[in-house]
């Protein structure tokens, strides 16, 4: 049966690498439309497409009982309006809530490839599907599929930080659902999807805004090398070394005395302000407004001094 969606076709075509004169393979770049992924993440995005894929595949496999197959055909920057216009109506598109991270995606395949589904589902033999709406039985079944594929979903983006999808509803016509606005920048990835003797091509639509931050985290969570290590360790080192000379102020405080405004006001040179802190309290040791340490008041030689206590005696 063949693939169902114009608009991912449209993105194998754009990305799918042509041989130049000179016999090299290169790939056409919109001017018009840049994409903002660098090489790293579009490596990072890949995997985690191609992991959901595989486990797909696996998923389905075992529990259709059919022979299937998922893989990833291409990753595709463009506008949400233009990813809606692409699509058939009427199809599945799952409506998904992405938990921690903000935005709303859409995952997406034709109407047939889930008849087959359901039909296998029920002990059926598969074979040719009609395009029509789904019963209300139907949709039940196919939502706790959908949910089991969300499953899958999860632990494909846990490289990138995990996200946590939620199926907020399936519906059948894309011109029903405002996902983003029309102009928002969406990454789409699109996916030969077997089922059977089903097969259609599947769609992810994720929000640029909402993917972008993700995979710049997880960039910066990746593990690092023992050089990088051990770089850091000599940069804290040599901070460590360079403020301990640096002199910080530091004062032994009393404990605060409370007045009144008419007792501050009467106040005169020669007054004297009872303290009220007892003699076997420690002072606290403070710098810049930081408490770290108590004291107690002494002398050493002519000198006022405070002996450092431990905190849990000075409490």
């Amino acid at each position: 049966m063949a693939p169902t969606s114009s608009a991912p076709l449209a993105a194998v075509s754009q990305l799918t690498p042509r041989p130049d004169a000179r016999g090299d393979r290169a790939v056409t770049y919109d001017f018009k439309r840049p994409t903002k992924l660098t090489r790293d993440n579009l490596r990072a995005l890949q995997m985690c497409y191609e992991t959901f894929a595989r486990r797909l595949t696996t998923l389905l496999a075992s529990g259709l009982r059919q022979v299937c197959q998922v893989s990833v055909v291409a990753i595709e920057h463009q506008s949400y309006e233009e990813y809606i216009a692409g699509l058939e109506t009427p199809t599945v598109l799952s409506v998904l809530e992405l938990g921690s991270m903000p935005g709303t995606a859409l995952f997406e395949f034709s109407v047939p490839t889930a008849l087959g589904c359901v039909d296998y589902l029920l002990g059926g033999a598969g074979g040719d599907q009609p395009v029509r709406a789904l019963t209300d039985l139907e949709t039940s079944l196919l939502r706790d599929l959908i949910e089991q594929m969300l499953s899958v979903l999860q632990y494909a983006f846990v490289p990138i930080g995990g996200v946590e999808p939620v199926l907020r509803s399936v519906e059948f016509n894309p011109q029903f659902v405002q996902a983003a606005g029309a102009t928002d920048a969406v990454i789409v990835g699109a996916f030969s999807m077997k089922v059977g003797n089903q097969s259609c091509m599947a769609t992810l639509c994720i929000p640029f805004s909402s993917l972008l931050p993700r995979l710049r985290m997880g960039k910066d969570n990746k593990p690092k090398t023992a050089k990088e290590r051990a770089a850091e360790q000599h940069t804290a080192l040599q901070v460590r070394e360079a403020l301990g000379g640096v002199p910080v102020d530091v004062h032994m405080v009393f404990q605060p005395v409370q007045l009144s405004a008419a007792e501050i006001v009467e106040l005169a040179p020669g007054d004297v302000v009872r303290l009220r802190h007892r003699v076997t309290t420690p002072l606290t040791v403070e710098s810049a407004g930081i408490t770290f340490a108590h004291a107690l008041a002494g002398r050493q030689g002519s000198r006022l001094a405070g002996m450092v206590v431990d905190t849990d005696t000075a409490g």
